[in-house]
């Protein structure tokens, strides 16, 4: 492969060069459970071969004859996984906030025409549950998580037969750069929420421009704990991808200060109100302090703001990209925050 094209190209461009170790990881039963390149590309295929199983495809190719298939569900690595399965084979995933209210819900899975929905766990499987007769194209819920009476996402990838893998490639070789990769819908705020048609090369244009950026360095790791469903994190997790970045998923907002101990990131996004209070909270913190444990606290407390940016510009948005240091590590090692707003 010269140059990715499109997203799901971030799998194949890692076998080719530098396979991870660790792609993706998560806690699982209190222990971080880890999936190599290898094994995610294995996940993937036999789930994309599922998906196919279940009449998922392109079908024509337009956007409305590709099929459609929702995702509710905290980040995580079947998140991503999901994502890239349902885009090799020509589907298009839609995301949705597992906070909705089910009148909205109901409004996506409906105007999106959702055939299958992906979930996290057993609340947002009886959500989902609940409006399976208003909808008519919904004819399959999976969970992410082990649900009495639903079937478990794992299902689908015992579904796939080595003929329907073997075509997946096949498949995937008729997806372009200017195909749309996803469909995001806004919060409704203003009325019945939009959906936003997002191509590979709204996204991919981003990751590409943003990769000089990118600190230098192998083998990193980051944290990721900003939705998925929104596009600045998700756009931020393919440029980990591409660029060889290990994903370790944070178990939820409260363990965001455990899980940064226990994975020692060298990095990850936040948006800048999220990352005032983490400053503001360190800074009172610091302020309980005394003696010599104040002063070693008030000296290692440095941020080196806008090291480094850039701004993007895709489908008429303009990103503001800033790339900041913080060097109160006790170890001098450098880990750096990405935060982005839209101009």
């Amino acid at each position: 492969m010269t140059e990715p094209r499109r997203l799901f190209d971030c799998i194949n461009y890692h076998l080719e060069r530098k396979p991870l170790d660790v792609m993706f990881a998560a806690k699982e039963a209190g222990q971080w459970k880890t999936y190599s390149t290898k094994e995610t590309s294995d996940i993937v295929n036999r789930l994309s071969g599922g998906l196919l199983s279940l009449g998922i495809g392109a079908n024509d190719m337009t956007v409305e004859g590709r099929d459609k298939v929702a995702i509710l569900a905290k980040n995580r690595p079947e998140w991503l996984m999901l994502d890239l399965a349902v885009q090799q084979i020509g589907a298009i995933l839609t995301p949705v906030y597992p906070t909705i209210n089910v009148h909205e819900l109901e409004f996506i899975l409906h105007d999106a025409q959702v055939k299958a929905v992906f979930v996290n766990d057993e609340e947002l499987y009886h959500k989902v549950l609940s409006l399976k007769e208003k909808v008519p194209s919904l004819q399959h819920i999976f969970t992410f998580e082990h649900v009495p009476h639903a079937q478990h996402w794992k299902e689908v990838l015992g579904m796939a037969t080595p003929e329907l893998i073997n075509s997946v490639p096949v498949i995937s070789e008729k997806i372009n750069y200017e195909d749309v990769a996803t469909i995001l819908y806004t919060s409704g705020t203003t009325g019945t929420p939009k959906g936003v048609m997002l191509t590979h090369s709204n996204i991919l244009s981003n990751v590409i421009a943003c990769l000089p950026c990118f600190p230098p360095g192998e083998d990193m790791k980051s944290l990721s704990f900003l939705p998925l469903n929104h596009i600045f994190e998700k756009m931020v997790s393919y440029l980990y991808l591409f660029r060889g970045t290990s994903i370790y998923y944070a178990e939820s907002l409260e363990t965001i200060g455990d899980n940064l101990k226990e994975v020692k990131p060298d990095m990850f996004t936040t948006v800048p109100r999220l990352l005032e209070k983490v400053y503001d909270k360190i800074m009172a913190k610091g302020t309980e302090l005394t003696g010599i444990k104040k002063n070693f606290s008030s000296g290692h407390m440095v941020w080196q703001r806008n090291s480094r940016s850039i701004k993007t510009r895709a489908s008429g948005t303009i990103f503001n990209w800033a790339w900041q240091t913080n060097l109160f590590s006790a170890n001098g090692a450098k880990r750096w925050v990405i935060t982005s707003a839209a101009l």
